[in-house]
């Protein structure tokens, strides 16, 4: 996997964050969602240095071989804002300033905050697969809950942890053919340390508090993404099913969005990584 490029470790505020980079041009930056690690990009990143960026790929504190800080009761330490924080200053560590920024799944709320924070560093923004947390969470039917109960469960004090912990192998499930063997297997390390269950773990336990806190202030302040934005969504997935048109709600969010559906599964790195790439390709080499 990345053959080319080059492997390292950044120290941040709380956090000391691995980080994959490779390529020469425009630098963008690739965030994945739970519960995969930066390998997920394996199939999109080269692609991307093909089209002339330079690509930056972090484990999420907390995530594969990255660290977090041990989990307090406000969860702040694995915040949206702690995560952007992060990926700014593993970018200034690599010399770069300002950066064209893509978030999957959990990915997704992070490169939200991102924006919204440090609006001069980002250059233009692609959403996968997700919506603002407070927009998931204003939208609560039975069928969400049903779905995606496993947002309320690993909300839960201590209890996940031991379920999980106890057969991570049965509890995550990947295919290896699907993944590739070296992303499945590099996942699959990761999926079976305790520290790293109990930082993803702290991921959803921010969102539903403190993250949805900082979202529900910018909404009463206004707050919106000024830079172009692109939205993209799997159709075989269950977004747009469950909400409508993914941009109707991004459009309360940003100020110049655009977007479309992806035939893939819900991991579309691993599923289309010749559509996506070409999708996010096209967006970040646009003017603007």
């Amino acid at each position: 996997m990345f053959e080319g490029f080059e492997a390292g470790r950044v120290r941040t505020d709380g956090a000391s964050i691995f980080v994959r980079h490779g390529g020469e041009g425009p630098p963008v930056v690739l965030l994945h969602g739970h519960p995969r690690t930066s390998a997920t990009w394996h199939r999109v990143a080269p692609l991307l240095v093909r089209r002339g960026f330079t690509v930056v790929c972090p484990d999420l504190r907390g995530y594969g071989r990255s660290r977090g800080p041990a989990p307090t009761p406000d969860h702040a330490g694995y915040a949206k804002r702690a995560v952007a924080g992060d990926v700014v200053a593993v970018l200034r560590a690599l010399g770069h300033e300002r950066f064209a920024l893509a978030g999957h799944d959990r990915g997704g709320p992070v490169a939200l905050r991102l924006a919204l924070d440090h609006p001069g560093v980002v250059s233009r923004v692609a959403l996968i697969d997700c919506l603002p947390l407070s927009e998931h969470l204003s939208r609560i039917t039975a069928e969400f809950a049903t779905r995606w109960w496993h947002w309320f469960f690993f909300a839960q004090p201590d209890v996940p942890e031991r379920v999980i912990n106890a057969d991570p192998d049965s509890w995550y499930r990947g295919d290896p053919e699907t993944m590739g063997r070296e992303n499945h297997a590099e996942w699959r390390r990761a999926t079976r340390d305790p520290r790293v269950v109990r930082a993803m773990l702290e991921d959803y336990r921010a969102g539903l508090t403190i993250d949805r806190r900082h979202e529900e202030a910018d909404r009463a302040a206004g707050a919106r993404i000024r830079c172009p934005a692109l939205v993209l969504w799997s159709d075989r997935d269950d977004l747009e099913e469950l909400y409508g048109d993914p941009v109707a709600i991004w459009r309360r969010w940003a100020v110049d969005v655009r977007g479309h559906g992806i035939d893939s599964g819900h991991h579309v790195a691993e599923q289309a990584p010749g559509e996506l790439a070409a999708a996010l390709g096209d967006f970040f080499a646009a003017a603007g």
